[in-house]
């Protein structure tokens, strides 16, 4: 009895060790999209009120908790069942991620908002600050689930020659990683203002700390400003990569050109194709329902 319980724990702590090695190369091979993941998701949870910026920020993580406990099960099912299908819905996220950083280009040069604009305020079509909010949730919520699915197939194809449980304990291990590490960073950044007047007000305007504090507060709208620009960046990095990592013909389209110059131009180019197809359907669509 003693001996065969003994050798169940020799066998589980076997089990741990394999899927600590197998989640050190799985984090490995998913930091780059992770670090993408940081830029669009930190971008998609500014913007908001000061007051809002913390439940605002929790409801965003909790659908990326969602939209994980949806993927892991699909992936291993569909991996199982017919993998094809994997590529497929890849690009198909690929080509949303790159008609949002596409749309994000357009808007800023020829949809300028008024400068004096509030964050969240009420739209002339009646839309409330509500509303706005939950609609900037839902789009990163949405945005979350692409590059989720990314992460979770990248890290599913680090340890398809392991055993069934070590794939799914080391795909879940590196899931909850992303989640709680994307988040946990993005909610810092968000809150550096309020750190900031706290050090201020602690310093009575002396010395170190409220050097530092104010140094936060200034630092904060270069930051966000930096994150809005870098994350549109990684949108359209992170869909070219899905194209050049899962179409073969793309794959070997440029080969002198350096791996980030290829991604940035298919996902500009596949970003373009889909606004004006996205664009033209919508014209059609308010034809149709005149």
């Amino acid at each position: 009895m003693a001996s065969g319980f003994f050798a169940v724990l020799d066998d589980i702590a076997a089990l741990m060790d394999d899927v600590a090695v197998a989640s050190k190369v799985a984090t490995k091979q998913t930091a780059g999209i992770l670090g993408d993941d940081l830029a669009v998701n930190a971008e998609k949870a500014t913007g908001f009120l000061s007051s809002r910026e913390v439940p605002v920020l929790w409801a965003i993580m909790k659908g990326s908790f969602v939209n994980k406990l949806i993927i892991i099960p699909i992936a291993f099912l569909l991996q199982f069942i017919f993998p094809p299908a994997i590529k497929i819905i890849l690009i198909l996220g690929g080509l949303y991620l790159a008609y949002e950083g596409v749309e994000k280009i357009i808007e800023y040069f020829f949809h300028k908002k008024d400068k004096h604009e509030e964050v969240i305020k009420e739209i002339e079509d009646g839309e409330t600050a509500e509303t706005a909010e939950k609609l900037k949730v839902k789009s990163a919520i949405t945005t979350d689930f692409i590059l989720s699915l990314e992460i979770v197939i990248i890290a599913l194809g680090s340890v398809l020659e392991k055993s069934l449980p070590i794939q799914i304990i080391t795909v879940s291990i590196v899931a909850i990683l992303a989640t709680v590490g994307v988040y946990g960073i993005v909610a810092l950044i968000v809150r550096m203002d309020d750190a900031g007047y706290k050090l201020i007000e602690k310093s009575h305007n002396k010395g170190f700390f409220n050097l530092l504090g104010k140094s936060l507060v200034k630092a904060l709208p270069i930051i966000i400003k930096a994150l809005s620009i870098i994350g549109t960046i990684a949108l359209l990095l992170v869909s070219g990569g899905i194209f050049d990592h899962n179409i073969e013909l793309v794959h070997r389209f440029l080969p002198h050109v350096t791996e980030m110059g290829k991604h940035a131009l298919y996902g500009i180019v596949a970003g373009l194709a889909m606004f004006f197809i996205v664009s033209a359907g919508k014209k059609v669509y308010s034809l149709i329902k005149k």
